[in-house]
């Protein structure tokens, strides 16, 4: 299956890495981990909204842009097969044209089919992270991968499998931790990168209090929600992603196994970010349900035309029936 990626590659000098527009570690992991690898080609990195600040640990991370690259020879689009991930995208009919007449790869390794109406190749591959995937493409092709690199695959897969310690870690990640760690990654200077960017300011802290104080509780306390209005995200969101700031604590929660911070927008945009207890691996299905998708623990969506509480009402009529689903599967 790796074989793609060299096919891909082949007579081609000027490369684009697309993101979607929900950037994430993975996925910024993953166009860095590419920028270094391809270090002999011309590689630009698009991304259709700008990196979150609380990303902005990554080094390098700044050579993403919102400018689009229409002279590249291919397109490799990273941690995404989802059609509704690039909508910002193929809603430009300049972009949208010239990824139905280029050649394009995708990388991705959720469980979401692969909706994608242009033509493409594809590596998918459920695993922890993308960023595993261009790890083991790397290897397999013999693609020597610099510290540079080694660091963007290592936070890549901390951010997905939140620092080593979600189901989908087996013991291949960590032998892949092992190697990237002999190639110079160290997880103790990763980890400090990032808690220096986690820093808030006593504003943020406020706000997170009031998130807390927003907390619905639905089904006997299984369920919480948060509403993010569009005004809060005009004023934080910058600084901080309110989903990072409330969704961990959701979770900690005693007797809830599914969070959900829902954020809305003023022409009728919702979306949604979903975590789950491990009894209850269920938020790919949940966000499957809206149109979205993602991993059993951690998920997301969007929809449109919609409200905040037509969407907990969804929630409420299909959560039981999937917790039964799983409760009878063990």
């Amino acid at each position: 299956m790796y074989h793609k990626f060299s096919d891909f590659l082949q007579n081609k000098q000027r490369i684009c890495i697309i993101q979607a527009e929900n950037p994430d570690g993975d996925s910024l992991g993953s166009a860095m981990a590419l920028d270094y690898l391809l270090s002999d080609k011309e590689i630009s990195l698009y991304c259709p909204v700008d990196i979150p600040k609380y990303l902005r640990y990554f080094k390098d991370w700044s050579r993403v842009t919102n400018e689009f690259d229409f002279k590249a020879d291919g397109y490799i689009i990273v941690d995404t097969a989802a059609e509704i991930l690039l909508s910002k995208l193929l809603n430009d009919s300049a972009i949208k044209n010239r990824l139905y007449t280029a050649p394009v790869l995708v990388i991705d390794h959720h469980q979401t089919p692969d909706d994608l109406s242009f033509p493409h190749e594809s590596i998918i591959e459920i695993c922890t992270a993308t960023t595993e995937i261009i790890y083991k493409v790397a290897k397999e092709l013999e693609m020597p991968i610099s510290v540079e690199g080694a660091e963007a695959i290592f936070q890549g897969i901390l951010s997905d499998t939140l620092g080593l310690t979600s189901s989908s870690v087996s013991d291949k990640t960590f032998e892949i931790a092992a190697e990237l760690t002999r190639l110079g990654a160290s997880i103790t200077d990763l980890e400090e990168r990032r808690r220096e960017f986690m820093r808030r300011s006593p504003r943020i802290l406020d706000y997170k209090a009031d998130l807390i104080k927003k907390i619905e509780y639905s089904l006997d306390g299984q369920l919480g929600t948060v509403h993010i209005t569009w005004d809060e995200i005009k004023e934080f969101s910058d600084e901080y992603n309110p989903n990072v700031l409330i969704l961990e604590e959701l979770r900690l929660v005693e007797g809830i196994k599914v969070g959900v911070a829902i954020k809305t927008y003023p022409d009728g945009k919702v979306t949604g970010k979903i975590r789950c207890v491990p009894s209850a691996p269920i938020a790919d299905k949940i966000a499957g349900y809206f149109g979205g998708g993602g991993h059993p623990y951690a998920a997301g969506f969007r929809t449109y035309d919609t409200t905040y509480e037509e969407v907990v009402r969804d929630l409420i009529k299909i959560i039981p029936e999937l917790i039964k689903e799983v409760e009878e599967n063990e």
